[in-house]
């Protein structure tokens, strides 16, 4: 009988004279027996090869680098379960650290020695949990005074992330959106109050607007929600969306009132595996007091041997990460968070201003706030132009970037543009390398004599495909400018 572990090219050659390289990868179903692991490595290794190197993925915001010590500290963890609390207790007490830490960089007031907090696959998880959480505080008040609970709400800018629609959906909660204009580019409070009434769960602003970059203004929420409550009698809270903007504003813009600083800012999320500088999949969620984390969102389990409580809508989740952020805080501490996200802002004012000098092409705001911004074809230019910023997306692709380009939410969704995230990794080297394949795309993109495919589609209303994920997870058909 054949033994399978040894065939006859895996035994005598190296890893290409191999007879298992003639034979193509599984698609369907599992191989009839074992590989040798130096083959199976290169196979799987040579299937993602092509693809973009991350540190060139502009469209990402996960974080793409990290140091040697951290991925060997992660490596190490990465066969540890972080529910099992009762094997892996110490695990279980740097979680409890590290939301100790998130919580203490947004001014909790919580005086107990842990807060109130929960670790979370991503921001997306960190959204739903703060989100629930909301909902189901609203509803036991309603129910305590025997009002209908059947109709809640919500209120946030068309500038959300696609959790936010999911726990619409998932939950059956009304999803209120305040529209976002070129003159109005960030969630305006007056028209939030407008969309709010008694069955109102929370107030979502963002913090790092996933389309934009740009940052609701939370302090202008919380005093004009303070008005409306006192008025109506209503409690409304906020839930800060912060997936990006929690590990940038405590760092860049300390004397900003985003968080617990602010009367009606009960429960905040963000991501670890953005500007957390961890690789993914991490998040946060914290909330101002335990009085504001339902008992219902707490589970008890005891087959793992011992009572384990759990707030999360995962159970099984990867401890690697927690030992990254933990890592991650102890290595850089906050001078350190400080300096990264100076210079990855630094370098976006940078690519910013060199864009605004590019003739075809204006900024969405002339201020770069997080490290990430977005640009259009000026109007003037697009009408002549032969080419779209979609064409631009695949000429910097040929060069390994990865810069996506999109169309903006509803009331906005005309405009096609593009968006920059620099992260940790990406340099002012790197920097002058992307804006000089930007401007000799644009050379051979104005040499064209011919319309492309996608200014045609856009000269008869039809619509263009986005080729690149950006994050947003939604879609926009029609596309005009």
């Amino acid at each position: 009988m054949e033994d399978l572990n040894f065939r006859k090219g895996d035994a005598k050659t190296d890893v290409f004279g191999s007879d298992r390289m003639l034979q193509p990868s599984p698609v369907e179903r599992i191989p009839d027996g074992p590989t040798t692991p130096e083959v199976a490595y290169q196979m799987v290794k040579d299937e993602t090869f092509a693809q973009t190197q991350p540190r060139l993925n502009l469209a990402t915001f996960v974080t793409t680098y990290m140091d040697d010590y951290a991925t060997k500290l992660m490596n190490e963890a990465i066969n540890i379960n972080y529910i099992d609390e009762t094997e892996y207790p110490r695990i279980a007490v740097m979680n409890g650290k590290c939301i100790n830490i998130v919580a203490n960089l947004w001014n909790s007031p919580e005086k107990d020695t842990w807060k109130t907090g929960a670790l979370a696959i991503g921001s997306s998880e960190a959204c739903m949990l703060g989100g629930v959480a909301a909902w189901l505080r609203w509803r036991k008040k309603r129910q305590a005074q025997g009002k209908p609970f059947d109709k809640p709400n919500f209120v946030i800018s068309t500038g959300f992330q696609v959790v936010w629609e999911k726990f619409a959906q998932l939950w059956q909660i009304e999803m209120r959106e305040v529209p976002l204009t070129l003159e109005k580019t960030t969630l305006d409070p007056e028209e939030a109050l407008k969309m709010c009434d008694e069955n109102t769960i929370c107030v979502v602003p963002i913090q790092g607007v996933t389309w934009t970059g740009l940052n609701d203004d939370v302090e202008a929420l919380d005093k004009a929600l303070d008005a409306y409550n006192a008025k109506t009698g209503y409690d409304i809270p906020i839930h800060v969306d912060a997936a990006s903007g929690g590990f940038i504003l405590p760092f860049l813009y300390p004397d900003t009132k985003w968080d617990f600083r602010l009367k009606w800012v009960l429960s905040i999320s963000v991501s670890g595996h953005k500007f957390g500088l961890v690789y993914p999949g991490l998040g946060w969620v914290c909330w101002k007091g335990k009085e504001y984390l339902p008992e219902e969102m707490s589970f008890s389990v005891n087959y793992l041997g011992a009572n384990i409580t759990q707030v999360g809508l995962n159970f099984s989740r990867p401890a690697a990460q927690i030992l990254g952020q933990y890592y991650q805080f102890i290595r850089l501490g906050f001078q350190g968070y400080k300096e990264v996200q100076y210079n990855s802002l630094q370098i976006a004012k940078y690519i910013h201003g060199e864009i605004a000098k590019m003739a075809p092409f204006v900024n969405y705001s002339e201020n770069v706030v997080n490290p990430l911004f977005i640009w259009y074809l000026k109007p003037e230019y697009a009408k002549s132009a032969k080419w779209t910023l979609y064409d631009l997306q695949d000429k910097l692709s040929q060069h390994g970037w990865m810069v996506p380009a999109y169309t903006l939410p509803s009331k906005l969704e005309d405009y096609v543009v593009m968006r920059v995230v620099v992260r940790q990794g990406f340099s002012r080297d790197m920097a002058d390398m992307l804006l000089g394949d930007i401007k000799n795309a644009i050379a051979e993109l104005e040499k064209l004599d011919f319309p492309t495919p996608t200014r045609m589609a856009q000269e008869k209303n039809l619509p263009v495909e986005a080729k690149m994920f950006n994050h947003g997870g939604r879609r926009h058909k029609t596309v005009k400018k």
